[in-house]
């Protein structure tokens, strides 16, 4: 078993930064003002697929976006945090209300505000464009960008580490 496999297959709680993780990092405004983000569908089929198997999935993002609250509930994920610049403190506390241990948690980050919660989680990941400092402290990095699929490869892997993927998979197939 990876170093990696073995860490993703006690995940219970899958924790991700939006800018730059669920988009490309770009942020879009129009002549009014308003906000638009580019979102990965196939990201969300893998946000989907980690909560249709037991495992919580949230949001915890320093930026603030009306935008990102209408896609975490559309994908009806465990729970959504936003404007936090200090997120170890509130990951913590979505644990504890779990009950659910560090070890047993995910995180993709992309960027510097990300390191504190990178350096305490049991699986700590990001996409393949994420800052340099952030790659030298993962576990695992995506062969995909934020925002192009990032989200998704992490699903997958962790579905595939925990033995659920082939049961998905043959499930969508006998539809």
């Amino acid at each position: 078993m990876s170093k990696f496999t073995d860490k993703a297959s006690n995940i219970k709680m899958v924790a991700l930064d939006v800018d730059g993780v669920l988009t490309d990092g770009g942020i879009i405004y129009d002549n009014d003002g308003i906000e638009s983000k580019r979102f990965s569908v196939r990201d969300g089929l893998g946000i989907r697929l980690l909560l249709d198997s037991g495992i919580k999935v949230g949001l915890i993002t320093a930026r603030k976006s009306a935008i990102v609250e209408k896609r975490a509930k559309e994908l009806s994920l465990s729970f959504v945090h936003q404007g936090i610049k200090k997120k170890w403190p509130c990951l913590l506390a979505e644990l504890e209300k779990e009950q659910i241990t560090s070890a047993q948690c995910a995180f993709m980050g992309d960027d510097l505000l990300d390191l504190p919660i990178l350096t305490k989680v049991g699986l700590a990941a990001a996409p393949d464009d994420a800052a340099h400092e952030v790659l030298e402290q993962v576990h695992w990095v995506a062969d995909k960008a934020g925002g192009q699929g990032a989200v998704r490869d992490l699903a997958e892997m962790i579905l595939k580490s925990q033995g659920k993927w082939s049961d998905i998979v043959s499930g969508l197939v006998a539809k």
